[in-house]
């Protein structure tokens, strides 16, 4: 029985112009109504509570630039989040996430004005823009990976939630710092072991 549309038997290049137009948005980004929004966002959480830069720095954005399987329409390809096409911030297609590459680590001693100012930071609010601060299974940053109830123009990342990169993603986004203090806060040497940001391994759980 042929598809309908209108009625009427759904032409076979119609069809085709339909696929064409499904297979772009698979494309590392995607684009269009069900993409991210072109400009990022970062409003404050429920609780004000802010994100660790430490954490995001030692354990999240080295993540963004490891060579992940993507896997679209049964292919699978190596390529990294902060790669061209898909959220690099000069040539990426990838809504609102936008990422500075390989971003050299900042010193944690800087100032914050110092430590704002470097594209490491920029990595970090902008994933800061596609997370919802304490809750990692209401944020895109994790959700898009596992195309988990969202599109990801850049296919399925990761297999499943115990991922071990989608563990790390969990842990950043659901421990906050504590109130009335900032992303720079002492208490993020808990997210480690043991509890060094320089030295520590990245904790995640």
């Amino acid at each position: 029985m042929p598809l309908r549309a209108g009625g009427r038997g759904l032409p076979a290049l119609a069809l085709a112009a339909l696929l064409a137009a499904l297979l772009a948005l698979a494309a590392c980004g995607g684009g269009g109504p069900l993409d991210n929004p072109a400009t990022i966002a970062n409003p404050p959480g429920a609780t004000g509570q802010k994100l660790s830069f430490a954490y995001f720095q030692r354990c999240i954005n080295p993540l963004l630039n490891t060579p992940l399987p993507v896997r679209i329409g049964g292919v699978t390809t190596l390529n990294t989040c902060a790669a061209a096409g898909c959220h690099d911030n000069g040539s990426g297609t990838g809504g609102a996430l936008r990422l500075f590459g390989t971003a050299p680590a900042v010193e944690l001693s800087l100032a914050p004005e110092a430590i704002r100012a470097s594209d490491m930071y920029k990595n970090f609010y902008s994933s800061l823009g596609e997370s919802v601060v304490g809750s990692a299974d209401a944020s895109r940053m994790l959700n898009k990976p596992l195309v988990r109830g969202v599109l990801h123009g850049g296919g399925l990342i990761f297999d499943n939630p115990n991922d071990p990169a989608a563990k790390l993603l969990r842990y950043w986004i659901n421990r906050p710092m504590p109130a009335n203090q900032d992303e720079f806060s002492p208490a993020a040497a808990t997210m480690f072991t043991p509890p060094d940001p320089a030295t520590g391994s990245c904790n995640v759980e």
